[in-house]
């Protein structure tokens, strides 16, 4: 009879790592409300700063608070492999978007200590700063801001729901808005980043496979449609004196829609803002916010111009990322490094998209999603696929810190 094994400490220590996240910012839907720069997320911050304590790395942060834990000095041995994600979620969002990679980062740690090897080059685990943009409309404000894409002027004056200015929010969390910008410095500390992600989509689930690698990220943007009408009363005011935004609302919708279809995009409208918002008022003002997104850059451009002429506002781009293409040589040789695994691509956007487009060589490895759901309660991974990631990861490491590489 065959004497069972002992669980890794990887596997240990990520199940550990697990359960410890799970009530941080739980809401009743079931799903997740860790948005940036609250209570929620300072206890996340503080969580992976304890982690990296733990394991006695070097914790920095960057111009714009994303948190980088070294293995290894980057600045004297030159650039590094960089892994890790991010913390915060959509509203009432899935656990395993963006926490997952950040889990899965620090379990490889241990595995590749477990193993016995030393990174020939630095190794760093990276918690980005507001990837979803879910309090203040701009996806991936952390890594936009230090790579440049994003101003710190721009950044500072983005408000959320409640009037509440990124600059305020930095300061109630006890950071210097004027201290945010482009980093290059740290940056450059990035020689390779390899970020894994629980796959928004069924691909895997198809396939029948645990891990793939990613290929592009669909070009993507948001955009403000500002709808402006007059408050009246919902009794006293006939139908014909009404100017009223909602219809002009539902038009933005349904043209949304039909427009996707034509031009093999998605688009959505999925977050708007109504005043006064009485429920016997007619509103003053409408603001609705656009997602759109496809394979093809101009394809999605033509869907938001045809949103605008049919409301007839301009759609003010809030933020916009070209067709992102991760570095086809790394995707190719991680593919057959982890058994050939499947090449996917992807329209939801990442953190890794970001670094790609400032010119870091970039990887993504995603994680099979059985239920196909994401930025929702549903959203689903197997302990055991999740394992699996930490696995691929760990040869993906092992094979990039083998030696000092150009």
């Amino acid at each position: 009879m065959s004497t069972p094994t002992s669980p890794s400490p990887a596997v240990t220590d990520f199940d550990r790592m697990w359960a410890e996240l799970q009530p941080v910012g739980r809401a009743g839907s079931g799903g997740y409300r860790r948005f940036a720069w609250t209570r929620e997320d300072a206890t996340l911050r503080e969580w992976f700063a304890g982690e990296c304590a733990r394991r006695g790395l070097d914790l920095v942060e960057d111009r714009l608070g994303n948190q980088w834990a070294w293995w290894g000095d980057p600045d004297t041995q030159g650039p590094g492999v960089v892994i890790g994600s991010h913390l915060d979620s959509v509203p009432d969002g899935g656990a395993y978007d963006g926490p997952l990679g950040v889990v899965t980062a620090l379990a490889t740690v241990d595995a590749l200590r477990a193993a016995g090897h030393t990174p020939q080059v630095p190794l760093g685990v990276v918690n980005f700063a507001d990837e979803e943009g879910a309090r203040f409309g701009v996806a991936c404000i952390g890594s936009r801001v230090v790579t440049g894409a994003l101003t710190p002027e721009r950044a500072l004056a983005l408000t959320d729901n409640d009037g509440v200015s990124l600059a305020e929010a930095l300061r109630a969390a006890g950071c210097d808005p004027g201290a945010i910008g482009r980093d290059d410095e740290a940056v450059g500390r990035v020689g390779t980043f390899v970020e894994v992600h629980v796959e928004q989509g069924r691909g895997l689930a198809d396939l029948d496979r645990a891990v793939a690698v990613g290929t592009a990220i669909w070009p993507h943007g948001r955009w403000r449609l500002d709808l402006v009408g007059q408050a009246n009363h919902a009794g006293t005011t006939r139908l014909e004196d009404r100017d009223d935004p909602m219809l002009r609302l539902a038009s933005a919708i349904l043209t949304a829609r039909s427009a996707a279809e034509t031009h093999a995009c998605v688009a959505t409208i999925g977050k708007t803002r109504v005043v006064p918002g009485g429920v016997n008022a007619i509103p003053s003002e409408v603001t609705a916010w656009l997602d759109a997104r496809g394979p093809v850059d101009a394809d999605v451009r033509e869907v938001v111009a045809e949103v605008a002429r049919t409301v007839g506002v301009e759609a003010v781009e809030e933020s916009w990322t070209p067709q992102t293409g991760f570095d086809a040589q790394l995707a190719a040789r991680l593919s057959v490094l982890l058994d050939d695994a499947p090449l996917l691509g992807t329209g939801a956007g990442h953190d890794a998209g970001i670094l790609a487009g400032a010119g870091v060589p970039t990887a993504m490895l995603f994680v099979r999603n059985p239920t196909g759901i994401s930025h929702s309660p549903q959203e689903h991974a197997e302990v055991e696929d999740c394992h699996a990631g930490v696995d691929a990861l760990r040869r993906v490491v092992t094979d990039l810190t083998a030696e000092a590489r150009a």
